[in-house]
């Protein structure tokens, strides 16, 4: 049985991906960010949730896989993504199908005419 965990940026299965299908694993772990790409991401970004969550899964090293587990990963990542977009290292993509601020609305800065978190 597949074990997952889902907010709103950060998606975490307890399956591998073989032919573009999620196949139930007990030893491997599958990360999706933003799946419905409310973010733009530049490289380092994804490179920085990337190492974040190698460092969140080994500390689960040796713990049973469980939901809640999983939960307390996605919901660190999901707080490290927030604190991105507060930063600027990430910020929403307003040509997203379906514009969701759920982290907080932009303010444009009329000087600089640049978006920012509130």
């Amino acid at each position: 049985m597949m074990s997952k965990s889902t907010t709103r940026h950060i998606h975490i299965f307890s399956a591998e991906v073989k032919d573009n299908e999620l196949v139930p694993s007990d030893s491997v772990l599958t990360l999706d960010i933003d799946p419905d790409n409310e973010l733009i991401w530049p490289d380092d970004a994804i490179q920085k949730i990337y190492r974040k969550f190698d460092e969140l899964v080994e500390s689960f090293s040796g713990a049973e896989l469980t939901d809640y587990n999983l939960r307390r990963i996605g919901s660190d990542l999901e707080h490290l993504v927030r604190s991105m977009l507060m930063k600027g290292e990430v910020s929403y993509n307003l040509n997203c199908r379906t514009v969701n601020y759920s982290m907080g609305l932009p303010k444009v800065d009329e000087e600089q005419n640049k978006f920012q978190v509130q």
